[in-house]
């Protein structure tokens, strides 16, 4: 028997704004996903998933992973034709939208058939086999995903406009930030709602550019706290991103008082996250207490799911 894990993630500064060639802060998460891989008699492979998740969320899924996993195995080259194996999802990273679960799956996977076959890859190999497997999800994912799944602590992500391939730049933080996450329940098509910003886009320019330059100085700010472990800092600026987010018209009533909700019951600052328009919202806790706190408030609050982890390592 082989294992892998991965992480899940979150974008802590970026929506949006990444689409237009702007810079974006993502995190890998202390929660994940596990994978077990186990030789079998028949041939094929076989899937077992015990991962915690959402309604309906697995289900929903489950075509994409089968071509995700057939992706990775085409990719690694490994014939199952002969001899197969049974793969076993678990961890504590729930399955959701807007936190990663299926790039941290695909990197659990790649990391287990790794081991199992003994293909010496290394982190850059496991996060190229776990992009490749993301494409059955996604088509063409950014690679962010997979990026902070892989190597965790802090992902700086940078689009290019040209068509070119984005940069990653990896940073690690001196220690652990505590982090709450909240869904409202609710999924937005993020084709829709980043064709809305477009379209207030084209229809006024000088709009948007002030947006645009505001958060510019504020996700380089955020990118000097987080690395100095200003989290006070930190938190002001999360509060301020989404200020800016809602002028952009992605968040909704839900997201906006589950964020209230968080900075009344301590939460240094708080935000949506992802797509907006419904999904989830984080808050950055001073301490475990706080964190607890801030969660219990959240679930009383009507969030439809409540988690709580860390970042930065």
């Amino acid at each position: 028997m082989a294992t892998g894990s991965g992480k899940g993630k979150t974008i802590l500064f970026g929506e949006h704004f990444v689409v237009y060639g702007l810079p974006a802060l993502a995190a890998g998460i202390a929660s994940e996903t596990t994978a077990e891989i186990t030789r079998v008699r028949s041939f094929g492979w076989k899937l077992v998933d015990k991962r915690p998740a959402m309604p309906g969320y697995k289900e929903k899924k489950y075509e994409e992973q089968k071509a995700s996993i057939d992706n990775m195995l085409k990719h690694l080259n490994i014939d199952t034709t002969k001899t197969g194996f049974q793969i076993d999802l678990g961890g504590d990273l729930v399955c959701a939208s807007g936190i990663g679960a299926s790039a941290a799956s695909c990197v659990a996977i790649a990391r287990a058939l790794n081991e199992e076959y003994s293909l010496g890859l290394n982190d850059d190999q496991i996060n190229e086999t776990a992009y490749i497997g993301e494409m059955g999800y996604h088509g063409t994912p950014s690679g962010l995903d997979n990026t902070a799944s892989t190597f965790g602590g802090l992902i700086w992500f940078v689009r290019d406009l040209s068509g070119g391939s984005p940069k990653f730049e990896k940073l690690k933080l001196g220690k652990a930030a505590n982090l709450v996450i909240a869904s409202t329940g609710l999924t937005a098509s993020t084709k829709v709602v980043v064709g809305d910003v477009k379209k207030r886009k084209d229809a006024d320019s000088d709009w948007f550019d002030s947006i645009s330059r505001a958060y510019n100085h504020l996700v380089n700010d955020a990118r000097r706290a987080l690395i100095e472990l200003n989290f006070d800092k930190v938190g002001m600026l999360m509060n301020r991103n989404h200020d800016l987010l809602q002028q952009l018209t992605v968040s909704c009533k839900e997201l906006d008082s589950l964020v209230d909700i968080a900075r009344v019951n301590g939460a240094i600052g708080a935000k949506m996250t992802g797509t907006g328009r419904g999904g989830n919202m984080i808050a950055l806790a001073p301490d475990e207490a706080t964190m607890k706190r801030v969660a219990d408030a959240l679930k009383r609050g009507g969030a439809a799911g409540v988690w709580m982890t860390t970042f930065g390592l």
